[in-house]
């Protein structure tokens, strides 16, 4: 083992792919009513993007072992036993991170942790099982991390489990469940080597751009919902506006797709993966400020 052994399994931690998941942790925030602490909120933000992601991540290369492009990376360099020792340092460091912000942010991060691992772990492997698998990360990733992150910044319960704040946490869920398939299209050939029957392959091109459409619908359609019980038109408005650009990208792609499938590619599938990331952040941070600021409508 080197230094120099580390600093080539770095990169299949992918933390600059965890910060296309920041939609999320904005989201959340947004979704906050009354005061919370932003050296808390900062605290969380680190702890979930730059430790407990990228731990995942690692953990997932590690025994995926991958020889194609994977989420992050066009050519993912081999994997070696100090990428897990990077992933348990990673774990270490997020877990003790979080225990202080708060006892019961850390306790919901181990478990994020664990089945975060469950997904990949060759002994329980959940990757194998297409539905299963789609469920547990598009909660995990959505729902989850959204109540998460309330919880980390010092939401109290009776806020945490308010009926609008639920939709909106279901809401960060389709929106996974929409966008989720999309990370797999370019991997079917890969994921098919390894016996992994994700979603995505299950559903065949075409079907997963369909899915996708489906749950990105749904998940738009519940935050209208969530937006008019809580009289806040103005935070619709912000979305509408800032999601231009992701359906006009969307729909180019599909429309690509519908006529060759070798449109399904990685380089597309990241280029939707950072529009959207960046215009669902720009509205969620947009949405953040408004109401720290106190403006009507918010």
């Amino acid at each position: 083992m080197s230094i120099a052994n580390y600093k080539k399994a770095l990169p299949l931690l992918r933390i600059p792919f965890s910060l296309y998941l920041m939609p999320v942790f904005w989201f959340g925030l947004s979704a906050l009513r009354g005061p919370w602490s932003g050296g808390r909120a900062a605290a969380v933000f680190v702890v979930v993007h730059l430790l407990a992601y990228p731990a995942s991540n690692g953990y997932n290369s590690y025994y995926d072992r991958d020889e194609d492009s994977i989420g992050g990376l066009k050519a993912p360099p081999k994997v070696t036993p100090e990428l897990l020792h990077l992933v348990w340092l990673f774990d270490a460091l997020a877990v003790g991170g979080a225990a202080l912000v708060s006892g019961a942010f850390a306790g919901l991060m181990v478990l994020y942790l664990l089945v975060s691992k469950a997904y990949s772990y060759e002994g329980i492997r959940l990757k194998k099982y297409p539905l299963l698998s789609t469920a547990v990360v598009v909660v995990f990733q959505g729902a989850y991390t959204f109540l998460m992150t309330q919880v980390g910044v010092g939401n109290n319960a009776a806020a945490l489990f308010e009926n609008t704040n639920l939709l909106l946490a279901v809401v960060s869920t389709l929106f996974l469940c929409g966008s989720y398939p999309l990370t797999q299209v370019y991997q079917h050939q890969e994921d098919a080597r390894r016996g992994d029957r994700t979603l995505s392959l299950r559903l065949g091109v075409r079907g997963t751009f369909i899915f996708a459409a489906l749950g990105l619908l749904a998940g738009a359609a519940a935050l209208g919902l969530a937006y008019w019980l809580r009289q806040e038109p103005r935070a619709l408005l912000v979305f509408l506006l800032a999601t231009g650009p992701v359906v006009a990208l969307f729909g180019r792609w599909a429309w690509l797709v519908w006529h060759d499938a070798v449109a399904a590619s990685f380089e597309w599938a990241m280029r939707m993966n950072q529009v959207s990331s960046l215009c669902l952040s720009a509205a969620f941070g947009l949405l953040v400020l408004a109401r720290q600021l106190g403006w009507a409508g918010f």
